[in-house]
């Protein structure tokens, strides 16, 4: 027999499942299931920390326990990057994954820091860096609301975006098109681009930071941008709360036999 934190946790689990307790709607507090009947307050409390692991609902001090929005962003694979997006429009990447999965954004929702550092060892790498040498990092926070959905810190050499507006920290994208549209007007146009992405546990920070339920884990984004003759002009790595975001990618299917080139 379960014990009887586990039944409530079902129970609850499939009102939430049914509709009953919609996204962004408070489950009831602690106190008024104990005098309902359904068990102590270490039996809700349990309760109400399983269905948090299991990723149903967000609990948070002073406010409660509210039911998580089940419908995760589109994060488009390669329509995101669409030059006519950013070069002759105002569609940014992140915001582009909004319009996909017809949700509203504001420019603001994306906050940002730059600083000059000395480039870490991927970005190094990335760039053809020696070790130790110095690089624009342009760290950003993206929202949905007040929920965050995603970091990403791009990787520049200095020579690249000095004085552009990549390195002003004012929050939202870096101008109309973004930091794209600069590499573009400084005579950078993007080419093509390496992804790689894999899971992993999140660090106490990332938890903080993106406000993760217990136990959900982070996807981490390496991006490499190349122009046509192979030079790179951004590194990036994003982290990326999982259960936000559903990755989707459309392409065409290569046949090398064909002569055709392969990525």
């Amino acid at each position: 027999m379960a014990p009887k934190w586990r039944e409530l946790a079902d129970r609850l689990a499939e009102q939430i499942k049914n509709g009953d307790y919609t996204p962004g709607q408070l489950l009831p507090q602690i106190r008024d299931l104990v005098e309902a009947g359904e068990g102590s307050k270490a039996t809700v409390n349990a309760a109400y920390k399983a269905l948090e692991a299991e990723g149903l609902v967000t609990s948070s001090r002073g406010v409660g326990t509210m039911v998580r929005a089940q419908t995760p962003l589109k994060r488009i694979g390669i329509s995101r990057y669409d030059k006519a997006k950013w070069r002759d429009g105002d569609e940014v990447a992140f915001i582009a994954d909004r319009v996909a999965s017809g949700r509203t954004y504001r420019r603001g929702e994306q906050t940002q820091s730059v600083s000059l550092i000395d480039a870490p060892a991927p970005a190094a790498e990335a760039h053809g860096l020696p070790a130790g040498a110095q690089v624009y990092a342009r760290a950003r926070l993206v929202k949905e609301g007040e929920q965050p959905t995603h970091t990403l810190t791009s990787y520049y050499r200095p020579e690249h975006v000095e004085g552009t507006r990549i390195v002003d920290p004012t929050p939202g994208p870096a101008g109309r098109g973004g930091g794209f549209r600069v590499l573009y007007d400084a005579g950078y146009e993007i080419d093509h681009m390496k992804e790689r992405i894999f899971a992993r546990v999140p660090t106490a920070d990332e938890v903080k930071l993106l406000k993760l339920p217990t136990g959900e884990p982070v996807v981490e984004l390496h991006r490499t941008t190349y122009t046509a003759d192979g030079t790179v002009v951004e590194f990036a790595i994003g982290v990326h709360a999982a259960s936000r975001f559903a990755w989707e990618y459309e392409f065409k299917v290569p046949d090398s036999a064909e002569g055709g080139k392969q990525q």
